[in-house]
């Protein structure tokens, strides 16, 4: 039996009685509420009090307690821009008493605030070029940080499941700050940029065999040959060298937070964002070989209605888990498009959908919703 998920934030329920009839008119089994995030500007347009929430930074949506934070450089804040400091909690608990289940939707290394104060734990391209939005997880303070960070998401919440985001690095793609960086790369050219060379990457291709100068050449060689239409890409052992690494940071990070999460919320499914090309980069990371026995399911990006998003969810369903397709009613998503592409995800090996966005759609998007449950019905 197919299910849906429908994602929203915390400042999208609470204060608004309405919201838990939206989300049975909507037919979803659950929602997935947003426990820690990066920041966001973003659209309540159904909310009573508000049409607006300016999430100026990352933050976690639980309370933040000094006595397991004192004494770190990587920690959360709290969101200034709420009346609450359990903004999670009292959502979730609005929710469950309305007899809607709960998963916690987690945030780990996306984080602007930290990585500008702590620019020695950020990604840095192959040019020197900090992504401050980025946090690297070939430090183990970032590691530490991201598990303890997840424990504290969903510690003593009624959740059933978590939802995984950002376990791993980030890349060159991010959206914010009016980008300015829409074409400038060929998808070859943005694999390159997203290769992190700060000193605890740098350190890993070197127990791989590789001088990290010659590493870091290559790298630039192949942008620079990307941007003129001469590609030169790194030599195969220096590009798996590379990738190694970073599977080899992501699956550390994953171990640490899993465990973390399993002693946190006993008996809780975990799902893990993640893509079936092992150089992604990003919200959902590139799948390694261990990963798929590690969680219960793997949730895949499929917001464009095309023949590639069926691509991607066969891909991930291939690992042998169950996969859920995340779907979007936002724009540029055209409604008569969405039945036969969910049909189609479903036909690909999708069981489960995860549904983008409750709060963010406004009240004529929201019949949209319903489509898709009769589509997959």
């Amino acid at each position: 039996m197919v299910t849906l998920a429908g994602h929203a934030y915390p400042w999208d329920v609470v204060g608004d009685p309405g919201f838990t009839d939206r989300v049975r008119a909507a037919g979803v089994d659950s929602v997935t509420l947003a426990a820690s995030y990066h920041s966001a500007r973003a659209a309540t347009p159904l909310h009573p009090a508000h049409q607006l929430v300016d999430a100026r930074d990352a933050a976690l949506y639980r309370p933040i307690r000094e006595s397991v934070w004192s004494g770190r450089r990587l920690r959360p804040i709290a969101p200034q821009w709420m009346e609450t400091a359990d903004g999670f909690g009292e959502a979730a608990d609005v929710l469950t008493g309305a007899g809607i289940p709960v998963a916690a939707w987690i945030v780990l290394t996306h984080n602007t605030r930290l990585g500008l104060a702590h620019p020695d734990v950020a990604v840095v391209n192959c040019f020197g070029e900090p992504y401050p939005y980025a946090l690297c997880p070939a430090h183990a303070e970032v590691r530490d940080y991201a598990a303890l960070l997840a424990a504290e998401a969903v510690r003593d919440g009624p959740v059933t499941a978590v939802s995984v985001e950002a376990c791993g690095q980030l890349g060159i793609g991010h959206l914010g700050h009016h980008e300015k960086t829409d074409g400038a790369w060929t998808p070859a050219a943005q694999r390159w940029l997203s290769v992190c060379c700060c000193a605890a990457c740098r350190a890993g291709w070197r127990t791989h065999g590789h001088d990290p100068e010659r590493v870091v050449a290559a790298l630039r060689d192949a942008v620079r040959g990307e941007a003129h239409g001469t590609p030169a890409p790194p030599h195969d052992d220096l590009a798996e060298a590379v990738l190694a690494t970073r599977h080899g940071n992501v699956d550390l990070l994953r171990g640490d937070v899993l465990t973390a999460l399993r002693e946190a919320a006993p008996g809780a499914e975990i799902t893990l964002h993640g893509n079936p090309d092992p150089w992604a980069t990003g919200p959902s990371v590139g799948i390694t070989d261990t990963t798929a026995a590690d969680v219960d399911a793997l949730l895949v990006p499929a917001w464009p209605t095309t023949e590639a998003a069926a691509a991607i969810v066969a891909g991930a369903a291939a690992h042998g888990r169950p996969v859920d397709a995340y779907v979007t009613v936002l724009p540029p998503t055209d409604r008569s498009a969405l039945p036969g592409h969910v049909r189609r995800l479903a036909a690909a090996g999708a069981t489960r959908f995860s549904l983008y966005h409750l709060g963010l759609a406004p009240a004529w998007r929201q019949d949209w919703f319903t489509d898709i449950r009769e589509a997959l019905a």
